[in-house]
């Protein structure tokens, strides 16, 4: 079964993620636990954590079908020591939400060497960084997102992400979250039959499709290989359509989170109906 949804907003608290998601017909949602902008939010409550359980239970979604993003400022590969412990102990904070709230997975994008390291001394760092997190934390799986290459973001190549994850001690507790649009801006061709399946055949051989664990589905404003993140509504972009349908039809995709953030949220629940209709054609 494919888990299709989006990624929601919580102005009204964690416990309304459940409710907006299923409004809109998801069978599956990402959300942030806390402010993304801000280094400190204020903790969940017991109250905030019961009501998100039972809504959560109202509207039959599974940890496996939810999918936690962690804050933008986070850098868990930093060279500047200040900035480095903030981000660890943001990142702890993530993980330890989602223990809180029941969930099994946060979601996250790798860090940035900023001109200030090498790409390999980034990559050690940022697995450092993880394992220290996951030392203190249990049940939650960190999930790497892989990233545009815009900047000097890394874990644009399945083989940086490869490298992270090598030096993860724990590694049943690291999976892998593909962004479409991230994957097609740093090279990968999803758009065609061939390069769809040459993509998830490198990834095989590089990461393990094991490692799996999520997607965000977004079209690309940009081209192939342009290292541009920018996301653009389902068929709109560059990917097209015939990259929804090819993911709709592949069982390699069942039972995890596949997350739009598209623009538009005014069309998540079409889009959702749509990849719904799509997926259930080919059963």
């Amino acid at each position: 079964m494919k888990y299709i949804g989006a990624h929601v907003p919580v102005s009204d608290g964690v416990a309304s993620a459940p409710l907006y998601a299923g409004a809109i017909g998801a069978t599956a949602f990402a959300l942030f636990t806390r402010n993304p902008s801000r280094w400190k939010s204020e903790p969940l409550t017991d109250e905030d954590v019961e009501a998100f359980k039972a809504n959560c239970r109202s509207f039959g979604y599974t940890p496996a079908q939810i999918l936690p993003h962690d804050s933008y400022l986070i850098n868990l590969g930093a060279k500047d020591p200040k900035k480095l412990f903030m981000s660890r102990m943001a990142f702890l904070d993530e993980m330890q939400r989602c223990e809180q709230l029941g969930l099994t997975m946060l979601n996250f994008h790798p860090g940035s060497h900023l001109n200030e390291m090498t790409e390999s001394e980034c990559l050690a760092r940022i697995a450092s960084s993880i394992n220290k997190t996951l030392d203190k934390t249990s049940g939650v799986k960190a999930v790497i997102e892989n990233t545009a290459g815009q900047g000097s973001n890394l874990g644009f190549s399945f083989g940086q992400i490869a490298e992270i994850i090598d030096r993860i001690e724990d590694k049943s507790r690291v999976g892998v979250c593909i962004d479409s649009c991230h994957a097609y801006a740093a090279g990968y061709d999803l758009a065609t039959s061939e390069g769809y399946e040459a993509t998830w055949a490198e990834f095989d051989r590089v990461i393990g499709l094991e490692y799996l664990s999520a997607m965000h589905i977004n079209d690309s404003k940009k081209g192939l290989g342009s290292r541009v993140d920018r996301h653009a509504p389902m068929g709109d972009g560059t990917l097209g359509m015939h990259f929804f349908e090819m993911l709709m039809a592949d069982p390699r995709m069942d039972s995890i989170p596949l997350i739009l953030e598209t623009p538009d949220d005014t069309r998540w629940a079409s889009e959702i109906s749509t990849l719904k209709q799509l997926a259930s054609s080919e059963k």
